[in-house]
Parts: C-alpha cells; structure tokens; sequence
C-alpha cells in the first residue's frame, strides 16, 4: 500500500470521527441555543402583550368611560386590546400565538382550554409562580409554550368584573349576565400563553447544523488538499527518487546521478547518507577490481 494513500486512509477515518464528534455536540447546542432565541422571542412578546395592557387600563379605559354608558367599547378592555395587537404582530410572526386563556371569561374566546386549565391552575396553586416554559403535543406535532398569570392586582377591573349589579350595563347586554363575575382582589382568573411550534427552533437549529457541518467538511476537505501537495512534494517525491536511485545502484549503475537536495531535514539527512554509502560502496567496488 502507498504511503500517500495510508496518509489519506488515516486522514479521512480521523475527518469522519472529527465531524461526527463534532456534529453531536454542535447539535445538541444549536438546538439548545435555537430553542432559547425562541423563548426569548416569545418572552419580548409576552412584554409587549403585558405594555399594551398597561396602557389600555391606564389610558384608554378612562377616556372610553363615558362612551360606555350608551355602548360598550371592547377596546376598553386590556385584554381585548393585547389580543388584537398581538393578532397584528402575528402578521409579521405567523408562527407564534398569543391567547390570555381565563378560567371564566367574558369574552368566549378567552376561555381557557383543557391543557390551558392546567396551566392556570398551576399558577393559582403557587403564588411564588411566575412563569411556566414547556411543550405539548399537538396534531401537528410538539408545541412550545411560555405562560406567566394574569393577577388581578387593579381595583378597576372589578368594576366590570365583580358583580353583575356593579358591572356596566352595556356589557352585560352584549356578553350576558353569565360570564365573568365573580372575581376578586390578587386572584389569578388565566395566564397569558405565548404558542410556537417546536418546528420552528429544530428548523433554525438544522439549518444552522446543516452549515456548520458543510464548513467544516469544506475545511478538513482543503486541508486534507494542502496535506496531500506537501507530503507528495517534501516526503513522498523525494523518497521515490532516492528509492529508485537506490535501485539502480543495487543493480551496479555505479555512475546514476546523484541525489541533490538542499534541504536540512530527515529526508535531506536520508540523502546524504545514501550519498555516503553510495561512496563506500563505490570506493569497495574499485578496491576489489584492482
């Protein structure tokens, strides 16, 4: 077997093991990193909702009051407002989903689902509680979600939410009388719950993956180029030479050419005493013909 093709032997078993080492550690971390960039999305999201909230009930709730006697406005509602800029903002991020799933809303599509019960139940069982990060299946595969609870720490939201008596007459006209009374004081009645599909953080993680891998079979591919030239160049060229001159003069071609190198290394060391013995064996060669 050659010597360049034992190099390129060990070098592609050495390559493969390096890249396959290389590859699971790099995905676990990608996808570790790939799966934070989407909470951390999801958690800026999660601020945004709670802004518009805030902002709802400290500003806009006032100005609307008087309209309220003669129809209600659900643009009054915090929750209301969040929902539908969050709904805006899924225009430019269709992958996520922001829904304030409540135990006993007013309005029907807040109403918390099965999975989403149990998230509030949660934060209603712990008060220390203040976000909850974790998957679900789904029909279309595993969903990643971030919930933090919707506390009632605003005395103004009683007044809708209290009683029927004291809630405003326009809203128990377009809601009813049924839903969403009853709260009260640092209760939690849902939790805000950001959605994404666990597709999308495995999808970045692959393609960042799939990039990395390329690079770097890209590099062990031209190194493994340069290593071929110079070996050929500075081992195995000159060893082939000295190889064959060698040959000749173990058949008696005493007057080969010499092998002349300039270089102060092992194979340069070969070669001078190759000249050496090649002298000896020339010097003993006159000797026995005289």
């Amino acid at each position: 077997m050659k010597l360049l093709l034992k190099f390129n032997l060990i070098f592609v078993l050495v390559m493969a093991l390096g890249v396959a080492v290389s590859g699971w550690i790099s995905r676990g971390l990608l996808q570790k990193q790939a799966l934070e960039e989407v909470v951390g999305g999801a958690r800026l999201m999660m601020e945004q909702a709670s802004a518009v909230r805030a902002y709802t009930s400290g500003q806009i709730t006032k100005l609307l009051q008087a309209q309220m006697e003669t129809e209600f406005l659900p643009q009054s509602v915090p929750s209301y407002s969040a929902t539908e800029v969050l709904a805006t903002v899924r225009s430019k991020h269709p992958e996520y989903t922001y829904k304030e799933a409540t135990l006993n809303p007013t309005n029907p599509r807040d109403r918390a689902a099965g999975w989403e019960v149990d998230i509030v139940n949660a934060f209603r069982g712990d008060v220390e509680l203040k976000e909850l990060v974790g998957q679900r299946d789904t029909p279309t595969g595993k969903s990643l979600y971030v919930a933090r609870p919707l506390r009632i720490t605003n005395g103004a939201c009683l007044q809708c939410h209290s009683s029927v008596e004291a809630a405003p007459k326009t809203m128990v006209a377009k809601y009813g009388p049924a839903n969403g009374f009853g709260w009260q004081m640092n209760e939690v009645v849902g939790a805000q719950v950001m959605s994404v599909p666990m597709t999308v953080p495995l999808q970045r993680a692959d393609e960042a993956f799939r990039f990395f891998i390329g690079s770097l079979v890209g590099v062990f591919i031209v190194v493994g180029i340069v290593l071929n030239i110079m070996i050929w160049l500075v081992v195995v060229r000159p060893v082939t030479m000295l190889s064959e001159l060698a040959d000749k003069v173990s058949q008696g071609d005493l007057n080969a050419a010499e092998f002349k190198t300039g270089s102060r290394d092992e194979i340069g060391t070969l070669a001078e005493s190759f000249t050496r013995m090649r002298t000896s064996v020339v010097q003993a060669m006159k000797m026995l013909e005289n």
